[in-house]
């Protein structure tokens, strides 16, 4: 299973849109700031499942601001990152998703791509696909009971 993971899209549906042509995903999961984007990306790809949580810029959102869903048997605890002060440390961040048994962690909010693996828990931020000079995304994929994460730019 592929599944893509975009973040701060900042009205750049294009973008979101390339990423999701490029990796041809069986789900996308999308981690805020600009949950119109996530609608608009899902009306032009209505096969693909989306799973969304709001960012500190979706003003009025009565989302939760942290999902956990399983997929594949794989745990994944979602959060745009603002309400865990994941800019300043991922200690927080981490903590909740090895509270609640996370196999992997997701968020955004920083515009700043990352992955890393501890041996127990994947953390990945899949930076900004609505960044102007630099746009990335996330991918997860899932064999079996494998799982690797990785991030990408776009061109």
């Amino acid at each position: 299973m592929r599944i893509l993971v975009l973040s701060d899209s900042h009205g750049a549906v294009y973008r979101m849109r390339q990423a999701v042509e490029l990796t041809e995903p069986q789900h996308i999961l999308f981690l805020g700031d600009c949950l119109g984007d996530a609608d608009k990306l899902q009306r032009e790809f209505p096969a693909i499942p989306m799973a969304t949580v709001p960012g500190n810029c979706d003003w009025g959102s009565t989302d939760e601001p942290e999902r956990l869903l399983e997929l594949r048997g794989k745990r994944i605890l979602m959060m745009h990152g603002h309400t865990r002060n994941v800019k300043y440390t991922l200690m927080n961040a981490a903590y909740a998703a090895r509270e609640c048994g996370a196999d992997i962690l997701l968020f955004g909010h920083t515009h700043h791509a990352l992955v890393d693996h501890d041996g127990t828990l994947w953390m990945m931020n899949p930076g900004s696909v609505g960044e102007r000079h630099m746009p990335t995304y996330g991918v997860i994929t899932i064999n079996d009971n494998t799982c690797q994460c990785a991030t990408y730019r776009l061109a």
